[in-house]
């Protein structure tokens, strides 16, 4: 087990599920998501058929606002731990943090293989560096000529065009029939990389017969098809050459390593070098070359002191911070803060993503603080400097004509996403009693090749993270958190004799209350509540110490109710001398 503090909730969900017998129908098939139904991220599903289990993704979410100190979500895996001895393998598709970032959590506690592509498999190693765990990966290489047997499964591996290489999507065969899980995908005909989609993979699958077909649905409101990843290049070039008189600094998602491969190449053409700033921006880009991903020329990568050396107009800086993370480079500079960078009217700063739902204000309030540094900004999306990886209605509507399933489930989504990728697989020729949206936990359950039904559902929720490691406070420590910052906090010493008489002054401290120290009569009325609540304690004949503690937080609320309507957090720290 891993050190450090997360909470986990809903606590009222856990109580909710009972641990069941082993069920007697040993050959249903059961697809169970986890995580990753009617949200963006915390992608998790369990596939299984009577005591064989695989798992497909094991990903993380950025937390709310009101998630107050909380890093970031993973799923909960109580439904794994119970049987873990089931469990043939985990399947990843991609190497982004919704589909990898649990799995310093999850992995070790399950202990089992983990087939991935040779890229996927080095991000798994950085992040197993980042959470500090001795635990070292089972890896199993996969790749797009070859098929695994875990069970009584046969999984074969298909790639795809996203936005970061070496994504697959994933035809599961079962004893019942095949299942067509697309990943994360577009249909790109233009890929940076050269991996196209493969179209003819998935045609055959349909024409083989598919059973069920699982699709991202992220895009499904967007029209038309999702533009190609060259477009940025083109317009990195028309950026390049309109503002050649100065510094540039290009902000884009560390995962994204073609978009970073667009970048260096531009930089090559306007005779710049490229600053990498970000911790995971380098850590990426590191890996990737020495796995032969992205082609980085001799020389072209420099150090920010480096830097300092050469006209501002020969250098690029390509950073974290596009999603307006607090301690991020973007983030950083736009504070003045950074070490290394510091911005002013002679740099142009273009962010090469769009916010993820849930970081528009963060966003925004950096591109603001972006223009108080005298920057240019690009942040505009008709400015097509962000292309997504995800395939938009069109491509939807082509992979659900080309797979041909006889049974539907969108998947990768919030629930609107979910609602119309299912109203498009009817409009396709999917039959209506075959298509399902299912809700984390949720149990589909196929008894037979014609037939599936909601099973019993099992246990799903989130783990809220705090720090890098898996431990067990419970979700009121959350709701402390939000009444914390909602009303700050009073905090009263007492210190008292035998028979409870004060024998010197209450100290009372106030953090982030409506009164302060300067409020001299409030503190007085203060501090008369927690008298009376002495008094009123010692006159009591066998009262229990525990119960002073409680009419002191009583007293100095009615205080506050009188005066403000505003009820701090109220600490009671007595002091028993014995003379």
């Amino acid at each position: 087990m891993l050190e450090g503090s997360c909470i986990f909730m809903p606590v009222s969900e856990k109580k909710r599920y009972k641990r069941r017998p082993r069920s007697v129908n040993a050959d249903e098939l059961k697809i169970i998501p986890l995580g990753g139904m009617g949200e963006i991220g915390k992608n998790i599903t369990v596939f299984q058929y009577g005591d064989d289990m695989i798992v497909v993704d094991c990903g993380l979410k950025f937390p709310e606002e009101d998630m107050l100190g909380v890093d970031f979500v993973i799923p909960d895996t109580h439904y794994l731990l119970e049987n873990k001895d089931k469990i043939r393998a985990i399947f990843i598709t991609h190497g982004h943090e919704d589909h990898i970032g649990a799995l310093p959590f999850v992995l070790p506690r399950l202990d089992v293989p983990l087939y991935c592509s040779r890229l996927t498999a080095g991000l798994i190693d950085n992040k197993m560096l980042d959470a500090n765990t001795s635990y070292v990966p089972y890896y199993k290489e996969i790749s797009p000529d070859v098929k695994v047997k875990a069970g009584c499964f046969t999984v074969e591996f298909i790639p795809v065009c996203h936005s970061i290489p070496d994504s697959l999507a994933l035809a599961i065969h079962t004893p019942l029939g095949t299942i067509v899980h697309t990943g994360d995908f577009k249909l790109d005909p233009t890929p940076i990389d050269g991996v196209c989609t493969d179209f003819s993979a998935f045609a055959e699958l349909g024409k083989a017969g598919v059973l069920l077909m699982m699709s991202d649905s992220t895009n499904i409101e967007r029209p038309g098809v999702t533009p190609s990843e060259k477009t940025v290049g083109q317009t990195f070039e028309r950026l390049f050459r309109l503002y050649k008189d100065k510094r540039i600094i290009i902000a884009t998602f560390a995962s994204n390593l073609h978009r970073a491969q667009q970048v260096i190449n531009t930089a090559g053409r306007f005779n710049r070098k490229v600053v990498l700033i970000g911790r995971s921006m380098i850590a990426n880009t590191d890996l990737a070359e020495s796995l032969k991903y992205i082609d980085i020329p001799e020389n072209m990568i420099i150090t920010p002191q480096e830097a300092e050396n050469l006209p501002s107009n020969r250098v690029v800086v390509l950073t974290t911070g596009s999603q307006g993370e607090p301690f991020s480079g973007l983030v950083m500079m736009s504070r003045g803060t950074h070490k290394m960078i510091k911005l002013g009217n002679r740099d142009l700063v273009i962010i090469s993503a769009t916010p993820i739902p849930g970081n528009e204000k963060l966003v925004s309030h950096t591109v603001n603080r972006l223009f108080a540094c005298g920057c240019e900004v690009v942040y505009e999306r008709d400015e097509k400097i962000h292309v997504s990886g995800h395939a938009s209605r069109d491509e939807l509507t082509m992979m659900l004509s080309m797979v041909k399933p006889k049974f539907f489930v969108p998947v990768h989504g919030e629930y609107r996403h979910l609602v119309r990728h299912a109203q498009l697989a009817r409009d396709i020729g999917v039959s209506q009693k075959n298509v399902f949206i299912l809700q984390n936990g949720d149990v589909l359950k196929f008894k037979n090749k014609n037939k599936a039904e909601f099973g019993e559902r099992v246990q799903a929720g989130a783990v809220l993270i705090d720090g890098v490691a898996l431990g067990g406070l419970e979700s009121s420590v959350l709701r402390e958190r939000r009444e914390l910052s909602e009303n700050g906090l009073v905090v009263l010493s007492l210190t008292v004799d035998q028979t409870y008489h004060l024998i010197s002054p209450i100290q009372i401290k106030t953090k982030g209350s409506v009164f302060s120290a300067e409020d001299t009569d409030a503190f007085r009325e203060l501090e008369k509540a927690a008298k009376n609540a002495l008094a009123q304690f010692a006159r009591t004949p066998g009262a229990r110490e525990d119960a002073l503690p409680t009419e002191i937080r009583r007293r100095i609320r009615d205080v506050f109710g009188r005066s403000s309507k505003n009820y701090p957090t109220i600490v009671p720290l007595i002091t028993k001398v014995d003379f």
